[in-house]
């Protein structure tokens, strides 16, 4: 079934997303607010930005202890994934300015994460954000090894059993394969799925502009801190890979526990290709909030711990998602449907955890 076929029910609670749209945009204009970036969101960018590159610079001092040239490589990696959850993620959803040329350009800070902007695009906006937890549609729940298994429609295999112990160590390697592979598969796949059409380019120029941007990210933090940076060359090859896996583990483990958690229903598109249920009914239901009351991780998270609002409106920048958080809760309140939250964010990792664990048991069904 492709993705063209598959479509939500426009017979099952459609006028809950009719009322919450009404209410959120009266909330902005009530209050005289633009649903795009202010002022702290500006100086949030130029920090996190700083929290990436400043410790980049460091790297070409001599002389230095061992340690503090790893250090540097850690803190690099935590910037990584605030520029790509608070800065990129805002940018590519058009979320960030109202002019779209500056969500391009911000958009584009990717090429610093080691990706493609267009395939984060197509893979996000379009796949995951439109077929959430949908099993064959839903690139997040469909990981690119088999030892990993994020969906009870997927195929089970006897390692699984294990897989609650060790998935975190592949989440780690989630930026390193990005950068090694992934973006030269998903062209390849999206051209196969006749999906590259919604890129504006053709496959080779996309493929080509892929192959730049990846010899870019590694003459930028590969050749030069290898020849150039004050530390061995053996050192600046174990702090690559500390900065990515550092931010590969930071980011799966804020996107994981949004939506492969218990209560994920994990949609199966019937006969005719439909999803019994509303576009937004589904998203309530296949998506999780957690820490809500955490201002600082909330902060440094870009807001991704309110992964219900964002689901709901992914083009309303994450800095104004805690205020809207409370008309969403009530709507789904007054319309009987789930709002799933977490109180804590080790609550919201346990409930993970529980996950993985209950999907690697053997389910005859589907093995």
């Amino acid at each position: 079934m492709n993705y063209s076929s598959i479509q939500f029910s426009k017979d099952h609670n459609t006028e809950f997303y009719k009322t919450l749209k009404s209410r959120v945009n009266a909330y902005f204009k009530e209050n005289d607010i633009a649903k795009t970036a202010n002022v702290a969101m500006v100086i949030k960018t130029i920090v996190l930005m700083c929290l990436f590159l400043t410790p980049y610079a460091f790297l070409y001092l001599t002389d230095l202890p061992t340690y503090f040239y790893l250090s540097l490589w850690a803190i690099m990696g935590f910037g990584m994934a605030g520029v790509g959850l608070s800065i990129m993620h805002d940018a590519n959803h058009g979320a960030y300015s109202r002019k779209q040329w500056v969500n391009t350009l911000i958009g584009n800070v990717i090429i610093l994460l080691g990706g493609s902007a267009r395939n984060w695009r197509v893979q996000h906006n379009v796949l995951h954000h439109t077929f959430t937890n949908v099993a064959d549609h839903d690139e997040d729940i469909d990981p690119p090894l088999p030892v990993l298994r994020f969906s009870p429609h997927s195929k089970y295999r006897s390692i699984h059993k294990f897989q609650h112990l060790y998935a975190w160590f592949f989440y780690g390697l989630m930026t390193l394969f990005w950068f090694i592979s992934k973006d030269y598969q998903q062209a390849f796949r999206y051209k196969k799925k006749g999906l590259i059409g919604a890129l504006g380019i053709s496959f080779k120029q996309h493929l080509f502009r892929i192959i730049l941007l990846k010899l870019f990210y590694t003459f930028l933090f590969l050749f030069c801190p290898l020849y150039f940076g004050g530390s061995v060359w053996q050192i600046s090859i174990v702090g690559f890979l500390i900065m990515q896996f550092i931010c590969g583990l930071v980011l799966a483990v804020i996107f994981q526990p949004a939506h492969v958690v218990p209560v994920s229903t994990y949609p199966v598109p019937n006969d005719s290709g439909v999803v019994e249920a509303d576009w937004a009914v589904s998203q309530l239901y296949n998506t999780a909030n957690f820490a809500p009351k955490s201002k600082l991780f909330s902060w440094f998270v870009g807001g991704l711990n309110f992964q219900v609002e964002h689901h709901l409106f992914p083009s309303i920048c994450h800095i104004h998602y805690k205020k809207i958080s409370k008309i969403v809760e009530q709507t789904a309140k007054e319309y009987m449907l789930p709002y799933h939250s977490y109180k804590t964010f080790i609550k919201a990792l346990g409930e993970h955890t529980k996950m993985l664990k209950a999907l690697g048991k053997y389910n005859p069904a589907i093995a």
